[in-house]
C-alpha cells in the first residue's frame, strides 16, 4: 500500500516566480502539488533511462568481447564472485 507524505518547500524570488508561471490559469498545472509530482516523475524516469543506457553500454561491451574471453561458471561461483 502506498503512503502519502506531506512536504513543505520554501521558494524565494526567481524560483517562486517560475513556479507561479507554470501553475494556475496561465500555466500547465492546476496547482503546485501537481507540478511538483510531475517534476519528480520526470526526474525518476530520467534516472531510470540513465540506468538503462549504462546497462546497454555494458551489454554492448560484453557482446563485443571475443568468445575466448568467456569463462564457464557455476551458479555457486557467480554468487561467490558477486558477494566479494
Amino acid at each position: 500500500m502506498s503512503r502519502t507524505t506531506t512536504m513543505t518547500v520554501r521558494l524565494h524570488g526567481g524560483l517562486s516566480d517560475f513556479v507561479a508561471m507554470n501553475v494556475g490559469e496561465n500555466g500547465l498545472y492546476e496547482n503546485v502539488s501537481e507540478y511538483i509530482r510531475d517534476l519528480i516523475r520526470r526526474d525518476k524516469e530520467r534516472l531510470e533511462e540513465q540506468a538503462l543506457e549504462r546497462l546497454k553500454a555494458e551489454l554492448a561491451h560484453a557482446f563485443a568481447a571475443p568468445e575466448s574471453s568467456y569463462k564457464v561458471l557455476t551458479a555457486a561461483e557467480v554468487i561467490a564472485r558477486n558477494q566479494a
